[in-house]
Order: structure tokens, then C-alpha cells, then sequence
């Protein structure tokens, strides 16, 4: 029990209370549960790895977006993490992506160099990219993030932008804090 536990401590966002909740529900569950269980981790394992073009998550590489020959391979949206990109596609867009499996923060030790940059600057140099879109979350180490990208993709001459960020549609003003509100005054666009 005390091996699972700190195995399931491992996983982010689960601390010991969590990982022990955890490991008496799998105790609990029926045997064919657990092993179900078992499966999907090592299939998940066994089965998926990273897309070497743009770092998705993917079964065949390269992934379905950037095999894909209908999609504008000249447009680059890049990604903190593969589960950004359903989002993404829910708006039409029709390029294709690079996931840089996080975003920069120095406070938790984290640089250009853990994240999958440097795949996007080879992507860049190649000439086929046009336009890169910065689609990192607005949070201190997402804007941290596109700006650190934007002054190295600058240099290859292309252009950048950087998706825009305010109140969502639908909301009421009087309910935006003040940084999401600033935002959206800087934002705003001629009608």
C-alpha cells in the first residue's frame, strides 16, 4: 500500500491525503477494475509519444494535424499543452500547431530550456512558416512566455501575433477584475 501511495504522490496535483484516497479506492475496486486500470497506463505508454514535428500527443507520427496536407502548414499556433488545441479547433482555425508542454517560469525552475522551443525556432528557419500565433495563456508565465518567444521568433522576420484577451463574450463588464479589463481597453479595435 505504502508503494502505491508514494506512486500516486508522483502525479501532479496529488498529495499524500489524495494519493491515500486513491490507493483504498483501487484496494476497494473489483480485481478486472484494477487491471483495467494497469492497462491503461501501460497502453498510454506503450502507445503514444510525441508528434516530432509539433510535440502533440499522438498515436502516429507525424500527428493528424500536421500530416494533414488541407491545413494551412504556413500558420503556426503554438500551445502551452495538447489539451489547448481541442479548444482551438472549436474556433475553425485551419493551421497547424507546436505544443511547448508548459510555460516559462522561473520560480519553479522552469526555462526556454524545458520547453520545446527549440523544434519551433528549426520550424521557423525552414522558410515554410509565415505567421506564428502566440496562443499561451494569459497568466503571468504565459504572457512571460510569448514574450520571450516573440523576441526569438522576430529575428526570422516573419510575422507574430499574439491572440487577444479581455472580458468573454456574453459576461458582464461590471464583474472583470481590473488586469482582464486593462487588457481589453488595450485590446480594443476599430469598429
Amino acid at each position: 500500500m505504502t508503494r502505491l501511495i508514494d506512486e500516486l504522490k508522483k502525479l501532479p496535483g496529488i498529495g499524500a491525503k489524495s494519493a491515500q484516497r486513491l490507493a483504498f479506492h483501487i484496494l476497494r475496486s473489483t480485481e478486472d477494475d484494477a487491471e483495467k486500470l494497469a492497462a491503461a497506463i501501460h497502453d498510454i505508454k506503450a502507445n503514444l509519444h510525441l508528434c516530432s514535428i509539433c510535440n502533440n500527443i499522438t498515436e502516429e507520427d507525424p500527428c493528424v494535424y500536421c500530416s494533414n496536407p488541407t491545413r494551412s502548414h504556413g500558420v503556426v499556433c503554438v500551445v502551452e499543452e495538447p489539451t489547448n488545441i481541442g479548444t482551438i479547433e472549436k474556433t475553425h482555425y485551419s493551421g497547424v500547431y507546436h505544443v511547448l508542454h508548459g510555460a516559462l517560469s522561473p520560480l519553479h525552475g522552469v526555462g526556454p530550456e524545458h520547453l520545446r522551443i527549440q523544434n519551433l525556432l528549426a520550424r521557423v528557419e525552414s522558410g515554410d512558416v509565415e505567421e506564428v500565433i502566440l496562443a499561451t495563456n494569459p497568466t503571468v508565465e504565459g504572457e512571460a512566455t510569448a514574450t520571450y518567444l516573440s523576441q526569438q521568433l522576430r529575428r526570422a522576420g516573419l510575422k507574430v501575433t499574439r491572440i487577444a484577451t479581455g472580458i468573454p463574450a456574453g459576461s458582464d463588464i461590471e464583474y472583470a477584475d481590473e488586469v482582464t479589463m486593462q487588457k481589453s481597453m488595450e485590446g480594443r479595435r476599430e469598429l
